[in-house]
C-alpha cells in the first residue's frame, strides 16, 4: 500500500468545506420535507418515497438519513432549536444567549419570548409525534427521550437561577414543577385555542414565570 497516499500514512481524509455544506443542505431539505409531510399526512402515511420527492433527492439518499423515526426526531429538534443532536436545550445557541443574560427580569422575558416562538413552531409536529407514538414503539422511544430532555433542561435552568439567588433554595422543586407546566406546548395550545394572541400569551407567560421562580 502507498504509505504516502493510502490509509497507512495516518493522514485524515480531506474534508471539503463545500462538500460538507452541500451534505448539510441536503440533510436540512430532507428533514424539512419530512416534517411538513408528517404534519400534513400523518407519520404512518408518509413514505420515504414521498419524502424523497418533496426533498428532491433519491429514496436511497433519504435512507442514508433515516430511518423514518429518526427523521421525526430530527425534525422536532430543528423546529425547537434550529439544529439537531443537542442533549439539553440549554446547550443550544438560543438558550445560551438567554442564560448569559445577567439581569433576571430580562432573562425571564427572553425565555418567555423564546418558548412562545418555540411552541408555535413545534405544536403541530408534537401532535403528530404523540399520535404516532401510540402505534409505533420506535416513535414512542423518540417521544420518551424528548420528554426526558425537556424535563432535564427545565431542572437545569431552575438550578442555574437558584445558584444566582433568583430562586429561593427551598423552592427549587416547586419552581421546576410550575415552570414545566407553564412552558409546556399543551399550555400554549390551551390559551391559543381559547383565542389568545401569541403576544398575550408571551406577556402572561413572563409574568407567571416571575411568580413561579420568586415564590
Amino acid at each position: 500500500m502507498d504509505v504516502e497516499g493510502g490509509t497507512m500514512s495516518g493522514r485524515k481524509p480531506y474534508a471539503s468545506p463545500l462538500r460538507e455544506a452541500e451534505a448539510a443542505a441536503t440533510r436540512a431539505r430532507i428533514v424539512d420535507a419530512a416534517a411538513k409531510l408528517f404534519v400534513r399526512d400523518g407519520y404512518a402515511a408518509t413514505s420515504l418515497k414521498a419524502i424523497a420527492a418533496a426533498a428532491g433527492v433519491s429514496v436511497q439518499t433519504v435512507n442514508l438519513h433515516g430511518p423514518k423515526h429518526a427523521l421525526l426526531a430530527a425534525a422536532y429538534e430543528r423546529a425547537l432549536a434550529d439544529r439537531e443532536g443537542w442533549a439539553s436545550l440549554n446547550d443550544t445557541d438560543p438558550m445560551q444567549q438567554i442564560i448569559a443574560e445577567p439581569d433576571p427580569e430580562r432573562l425571564i422575558a427572553m425565555y418567555a419570548a423564546f418558548m412562545t416562538a418555540a411552541n408555535a413552531r413545534i405544536a403541530a409536529l408534537l401532535r403528530t409525534l404523540r399520535a404516532a407514538a401510540d402505534a409505533d414503539p420506535a416513535v414512542r422511544d423518540v417521544y420518551a427521550a424528548i420528554d426526558e430532555r425537556r424535563l432535564r433542561s427545565i431542572r437545569e435552568g431552575v438550578a442555574l437561577l437558584a445558584a444566582r439567588g433568583v430562586v429561593p433554595a427551598d423552592r427549587s422543586d416547586d419552581a421546576t414543577a410550575l415552570v414545566t407546566m407553564l412552558v409546556s406546548t399543551d399550555t400554549y395550545l390551551h390559551f391559543r385555542e381559547a383565542g389568545w394572541s401569541a403576544e398575550r400569551y408571551r406577556e402572561w407567560l413572563a409574568a407567571e414565570l416571575r411568580r413561579a421562580v420568586a415564590g
